[in-house]
């Protein structure tokens, strides 16, 4: 069996191996000897991580010609390795920690892993994180951001519902959500000094109005001035996250608006399951065609599909397919297979962040009579709950791809009745026939009216 090698995983002449830290880093260059005899020269060295050292660097490795620079990706202390050199016109790959762990039993030292990670580099045994450009990674920063506030926001909310089970009052277990219109509006009175358990249930706006009497007694407590100190503050940081993450979210839409467009591939490289990038627009236009049509996905909305974008961009010439795509997300499970045995394999952590917004748009697509919903009740009916959610996530992912991949697709649900209507019902009924028949049954079949 012949396999075909790619461009990627040929053997290289000259590379660089760098173990980054906080303060400094250890590099190591492998080259050919000027000899000519096929020896290889390795050179090691350490140098700071200040601008003016790694712009040295840069200049350094360029005059060498390498022609590949690997870096462990530790902490966020490979950023400005990456940004620098990338800068610089240096070919510069990010690699996974957990590939590029040194053989077990031997010394670990800096300058061992710079000298592994040089010699990866060579014979090609690593391969590339996904490290966005960087418009791409102002989108992403800005998602994030927005993300991590909202988690802030919830669990300070969360805080104020655990006050007000330590005061005995007990209306988050009448409303839905207590920091809506009527639960905001009762927590307000309670700690401008109002304790009447009647007069604060007159309070209740819209369809909370039809459930006074248990507002009444669900607001009978012991509020004291000391709840209602902290309750002012968590109300106030409530607030104060608030307006923050609406800020981040005007600041991600613009520049996500200001996305530029990718370069055009060659017209005749476009395959089936690949993206031509001529045929995409990423600028304002685009954004918002872009956001309109993925809003369309069941469970999807203008937040998660803001997180999602952020992650990904719009950009689909850099995954190029929508396996690929699932596969660097970790939203397909990889393949364990040893001889006669396939093992279960977990999909893995992958991305956080696009994992929650696609986790978001599956459970609430999983809520509809569409055709991602009717995927998802089949699927539980032969495994559990999380499975289910995580093969409609991919499902999501792939609809995902195809339309930012395609400016003028359109998203069309199946509907609901998708796979009863694929059905042979000549089959399915020879098949059901000969069930009875087994079980000892003379079956005659009459047509419906």
């Amino acid at each position: 069996m012949e396999i075909e090698v790619d461009e990627h995983e040929q053997v290289l002449e000259r590379v660089a191996g760098i173990d980054v830290a906080k303060a400094s880093g250890m590099v190591c260059t492998r080259t050919p000897a000027e000899t000519g005899t096929g020896r290889r020269v390795t050179k090691v060295w350490e140098v700071k991580t200040t601008t003016r050292a790694l712009l040295e660097l840069a200049d350094h490795l360029r005059a060498q010609g390498i022609q590949r620079i690997v870096l462990e990706s530790t902490s966020d202390y490979w950023r400005p390795f990456y940004y620098l050199l990338e800068a610089a016109g240096l070919t510069v790959w990010l690699v996974n920690a957990a590939q590029v762990k040194n053989v077990p039993g031997r010394p670990k030292t800096d300058k061992i892993d710079a000298v592994w990670l040089a010699k990866l580099a060579e014979k090609s045994m690593v391969s590339a994180s996904f490290v966005p450009a960087e418009p791409i990674r102002h989108v992403r920063d800005l998602a994030r951001a927005r993300f991590d506030l909202v988690e802030d926001r919830t669990r300070v909310k969360q805080r104020v519902e655990k006050l007000l089970e330590d005061a005995l009052i007990k209306i988050s277990a009448v409303l839905t959500d207590i920091h809506g219109v009527s639960g905001r509006v009762i927590i307000e009175a309670l700690i401008a000094g109002q304790r009447n358990p009647k007069v604060l249930a007159e309070l209740a706006k819209g369809r909370a109005r039809a459930r006074r009497a248990e507002l009444e007694a669900a607001c009978d407590g012991r509020f004291t001035d000391h709840h209602a100190r902290l309750a002012k503050m968590l109300l106030s940081q409530i607030d104060d996250l608030g307006a923050r993450i609406e800020e981040v979210t005007a600041l991600l839409d613009e520049a996500i608006a200001a996305l530029p467009a990718p370069a055009p591939a060659p017209a005749d490289s476009t395959t089936a399951g690949t993206v031509n990038a001529a045929a995409l627009d990423t600028g304002p236009t685009g954004y918002a065609s872009a956001v309109k049509r993925l809003c369309q996905i069941p469970g999807g909305g203008p937040d998660s599909v803001r997180a999602v974008i952020g992650e990904i961009g719009l950009d689909m010439t850099v995954f190029g397919t929508p396996q690929r795509l699932c596969s660097w997300a970790k939203t397909s499970p990889r393949t364990v297979e040893s001889g006669r045995k396939k093992g279960r394999a977990r999909t893995g952590k992958g991305n956080p962040y696009l994992k929650a917004a696609l986790g978001q748009m599956a459970t609430g697509a999983a809520k509809t009579d569409t055709f991602l919903g009717e995927r998802y009740r089949r699927l539980i009916r032969r495994m559990p709950k999380a499975k289910a959610l995580a093969a409609l996530e991919r499902s999501i992912l792939v609809i995902i791809f195809h339309l930012l991949a395609d400016p003028a697709a359109e998203f069309a649900d199946l509907g609901a009745d998708f796979y009863t209507r694929r059905i042979d019902k000549a089959r399915r009924t020879s098949h059901l026939t000969r069930q009875l028949q087994a079980l000892g049954y003379t079956v005659a079949l009459t047509p419906a009216a």
